[in-house]
């Protein structure tokens, strides 16, 4: 594990710390459980190039075993109510479809409401969790993954997974997309009050 930063990116809360680990469990879990232990800055972002029990919605498998995809977590301490926050992750998936058009000219579809889809096969998916305080958010943490560079599939998900590169042999800079990302989400926050 190490800490970085990344140049280009303009936020006041997002990327407040940012570590990367080239393996871990879980991206997901690394969060919680420094929020348990209250280690963790409001805005810490936990990058992997590798994760052994990443975890999608309802808690099934998301496969991150090789380098070259997306896959990171990010905590915030918002207290709002929970009813704030109710389209955030579609709001989500709406922002990385827009970030990817803009920068590469990929048409990425929303399967509602937290999967990126190409040409019907997924690429990505977003999780969102939270902890309340009462009838207020205290903790909410947003997971990302996303098959960018990705080239070959287990075969358990080979027929319905794709990347990025496999359906347009573009090589995505990855680090552009999460300071984007980060750059636009935190404009997102803003307007909505949520931080």
């Amino acid at each position: 594990m190490k800490k970085i930063k990344f140049n280009n990116l303009v936020t006041k809360v997002l990327g407040s710390e940012i570590f990367y680990y080239r393996k871990i469990d879980s991206t997901q879990k690394e969060i919680w459980r420094r929020i348990v232990v209250e280690k963790i800055k409001n805005g810490t972002i936990i990058i992997a190039d590798i994760q052994t029990q990443a975890i999608g919605t309802h808690g099934r498998t998301w496969h991150t075993s090789q380098k070259g995809s997306i896959a990171f977590s990010l905590c915030l301490f918002p207290d709002c109510k929970l009813e704030n926050l109710k389209t955030i992750t579609k709001d989500i998936a709406k922002l990385l479809v827009d970030i990817f058009y803009d920068f590469y000219n990929v048409k990425i579809d929303i399967k509602s409401p937290n999967d990126l889809i190409i040409n019907n096969k997924k690429i990505g998916g977003i999780l969102t969790e939270t902890r309340l305080n009462g009838e207020n958010v205290k903790d909410l943490v947003i997971g990302i993954g996303i098959n960018t560079n990705k080239k070959d599939f287990e075969d358990d998900i080979k027929d319905i997974a794709t990347s990025v590169y496999n359906q347009y042999k573009i090589k995505v800079d990855n680090i552009r997309i999460i300071t984007e990302f980060c750059n636009r989400f935190e404009k997102y926050l803003e307007r909505e009050k949520i931080v």
